[in-house]
């Protein structure tokens, strides 16, 4: 009886192998539609996934709505903060210009270094072979643009007015690599910090800021703009942002690499910026032509 047993069970075992080659071989073919058994299996792992994943997805979806919850709390709470320092920094904007004003009408003033009126224009024409160089916009000596006026974009300075037809003008831009195109930079930082912007690296795509006194302490990040001390442009006008400061060879003067605030590539629109106030004559401290703006 043991080894019927025994025998009994070994069969059942070849026969349970047999079935099992036997669906797996046939679940393998090529068939347009499984068979009930298959079906049967799926429907029921479906409907078992699906009392799963349930209630898995909305205990996920539960947290992840308090994370965004959260976060939109800490969003709210930092605008909030930057919303109550522009508030105050527009009073002090609004004190300022009202204790300027009073001042000037005191002074008998009606004119400041840094007023200017600009003149919008548009690019109309620019040479693939000097695209970083120069551009035509569609204004010129008839709506009152001159030689060596600063030209903007709402991004920052992008150049100065290189020559001025009756109706058009050429702008020089600040990439172009022309030893005259310099122009008198500050710095802003704790400390007073001059220089001139002389030069781009075409690699970087970073405008350089040479002649900065090697004792200056200038930083990454630093804002640049113009200011003034050339006599033709206006103060205040955005250059762009430090993001490098070396030496230079001799070790007397550092160089500010500056990433530009307008792009040189991307240029539509612009403002020609006239200066309104009061202009050096800088032939009386012999500044020569196409000397710094």
């Amino acid at each position: 009886m043991p080894q019927f047993f025994l025998n009994k069970r070994l069969i059942v075992l070849l026969v349970s192998i047999i079935i099992l080659v036997a669906l797996i071989g046939f679940s393998l073919r090529e068939r347009s539609q499984p068979s009930w058994p298959e079906q049967f299996v799926k429907d029921t792992t479906g409907w078992v996934q699906s009392l799963v994943s349930k209630p898995t997805q909305y205990v996920v979806g539960f947290f992840e709505n308090l994370q965004d919850l959260q976060n939109t709390y800490q969003e709210n709470k930092q605008l909030k903060t930057r919303v109550e320092k522009l508030v105050s920094l527009e009073a002090q904007v609004q004190q300022l210009t009202k204790d300027n004003s009073e001042l000037h009408d005191l002074l008998g003033e009606k004119k400041t270094l840094i007023d200017f009126k600009p003149l919008p224009a548009t690019v109309i024409g620019r040479n693939p072979d000097r695209w970083h160089e120069i551009v035509m916009i569609d204004k010129g000596k008839i709506n009152g643009i001159k030689q060596n006026m600063a030209v903007m974009t709402a991004s920052g300075l992008i150049g100065k007015v290189k020559s001025v037809n009756q109706f058009s003008s050429t702008v020089q831009l600040l990439s172009a690599m022309d030893p005259k195109n310099r122009i008198s930079a500050f710095i802003q930082g704790d400390a007073n910090a001059f220089g001139l912007v002389e030069g781009y690296d075409k690699e970087k795509k970073l405008l350089l800021v040479k002649r900065i006194p090697y004792d200056a302490k200038v930083k990454k990040g630093q804002t640049v703009i113009t200011s003034g001390l050339g006599g033709v442009f206006p103060p205040g006008l955005l250059i762009g942002k430090v993001v490098e400061v070396k030496p230079d060879q001799y070790g007397l003067n550092q160089t500010a690499y500056v990433d530009p605030g307008a792009d040189f590539y991307d240029i539509e629109k612009v403002l020609v910026i006239k200066r309104t106030g009061v202009q050096a004559d800088m032939s009386e401290i012999g500044n020569q032509k196409g000397g710094d703006l």
